[in-house]
């Protein structure tokens, strides 16, 4: 991370309830116990039968970071925080174990995702910072990838979410964004802090400057004569842009240079790019692209595809960025283990019952190579002994998972506070592992209406821990 992100590095990056519970821990003289808490999500966003885990790296630089200034505890002080706890936080680090799966990692529902093990207060502290970094990122990237889905061969989006996006969250969105799928952004700066492609044509207004379309269309190819894409739909986008475009690419043909594209930002996309389409390759300009924009979706892309829209590229900016129609990825983190000690949370609602104990992940594959089912067992048990999952509520509801093949989906990220692996940072190389993951989904998880349930399963003795600790501390 750069200077732009110093204030999400932070100790006050934080929820005013984190600062109160950890120093009532250090008053309590609890602050050296070691916690364990998992990091996971209940519900699917979108009605996605799938979520691509993001925003590991962007984590790991906050947590190296992670510190409290003199102003900062200057601040806290004013808030009526003690003198004794306050000097335990000038010297204040994340020292613990992250355990994560890869960025990129296609991932489901009520699975751990990210185990943090650490002291009960650094552990507590970076808790909203935690989820505030995965939530986002991970609706996003899923998001993109839902369109990439839908693209047909040759097709590709960007990001052209910034404009619409809530403040500081555009840079996290763009990167976001890449990894789910997209080829480029429109946010300068995000592409120079995360190293993105960065893309953009003109605005109505650089057309409407100009007395008329076509001398607006001749001085933006005079100054970009070999990336130009004109925007058509100013006035009239078939009367008037296309042909003025098709005008302006014969004269860059002429000088030696060729036309990107035209872009399309309004109208009945579909009808009006199928006759762009036959005007350009009537005059000889069938390598000039066309482009779609405006409030555009993986619903909205598959539909202009099934009408065959002659669309090559599409820029996706607010339902992207801020995933319109839902707006969160309600990831929660919750205590699984304290002193040693399996800890859970009882609710009324069974499905927030959460898993306790320390865990590990696998991935369970079928024989033709595709994810089956995901196996969330205790850390003293191994894979190969396990011949059964179980759904977390029902024990009628059991899989067998005898001979299969299992991978491992967490590693261990950070110990000792420290990065402990090669990271991949590179939000395009972060892609091409989502890309290569989403090949093993089941083709019914991908779908968009009513998409299979991807089962995640527990191992007996997970099983049995749970309904105990149930048992033990219900009142009803």
């Amino acid at each position: 991370m750069t200077e732009k992100f110093s204030l999400f590095h932070k100790g006050l990056y934080t929820d005013l309830y984190e600062l109160s519970m950890a120093q009532g821990y250090y008053l309590n003289h609890l602050h050296d116990h070691k916690a364990w808490f998992d990091y996971f999500f209940r519900r699917m966003p979108c009605g996605s039968g799938y979520v691509i885990f993001a925003g590991l790296a962007d984590l790991v630089r906050a947590l190296e970071n992670f510190r409290y200034a003199d102003e900062d505890l200057n601040y806290l002080s004013g808030q009526g925080f003690r003198k004794e706890f306050l000097d335990y936080l000038k010297n204040f680090r994340f020292t613990g174990e992250l355990i994560a799966p890869r960025e990129g990692e296609v991932v489901f529902n009520n699975e751990p995702l990210v185990t943090v093990h650490a002291s009960i207060i650094e552990a507590q502290l970076i808790e909203s910072l935690l989820l505030n970094y995965l939530n986002f990122q991970s609706l996003v990237a899923t998001r993109a990838a839902r369109i990439e889905h839908v693209l047909r061969p040759g097709q590709t989006f960007m990001d052209f979410g910034l404009r619409r996006a809530q403040g500081w969250a555009s840079y996290m969105a763009a990167r976001a964004a890449v990894i789910g799928g997209a080829s480029a952004t429109s946010h300068t700066d995000a592409g120079r802090l995360y190293g993105l492609r960065v893309s953009g044509t003109m605005a109505h207004s650089w057309v409407q400057t100009f007395d008329d379309e076509l001398e607006a269309f001749r001085r933006y190819a005079r100054v970009y004569p070999d990336r130009a894409v004109l925007l058509v739909d100013t006035y009239d986008t078939l009367r008037s842009g296309v042909p003025n475009a098709i005008t302006v690419a014969k004269e860059l043909e002429a000088r030696g240079h060729r036309l990107q594209a035209i872009r399309i930002d309004s109208g009945d996309m579909a009808y009006l790019s199928r006759e762009a389409r036959r005007m350009l390759d009537e005059a000889g300009l069938d390598y000039v692209k066309i482009i779609s924009s405006n409030s555009l979706d993986e619903f909205i892309i598959r539909s202009l595809n099934q009408q065959g829209a002659a669309l090559d590229g599409f820029g996706v900016g607010t339902r992207l960025v801020t995933s319109y129609q839902c707006p969160a990825l309600d990831g929660v983190y919750k205590l699984s283990v304290f002193d040693g000690q399996p800890r859970l949370k009882i609710s009324e609602d069974v499905a927030k019952i959460s898993l306790p104990g320390s865990k590990k992940l696998y991935r369970i594959y079928d024989d033709r190579g595709l994810f089956y089912r995901d196996a969330i067992i205790l850390d003293d048990e191994k894979i190969h002994k396990v011949e059964r999952i179980f759904h977390p509520d029902y024990e009628f509801k059991n899989t067998p998972i005898a001979g299969l093949r299992a991978e491992p989906l967490r590693h261990a990220v950070m110990r000792d506070g420290r990065l402990c692996v090669d990271l991949e940072t590179d939000p395009y190389r972060i892609s091409e592992y989502r890309r290569e993951r989403m090949r093993h989904i089941p083709p019914e998880t991908l779908r968009f209406e009513n998409p299979h349930i991807y089962k995640v399963g527990v191992s007996r003795k997970l099983f049995d821990l749970r309904r105990e600790l149930i048992r033990r501390h219900s009142s009803f």
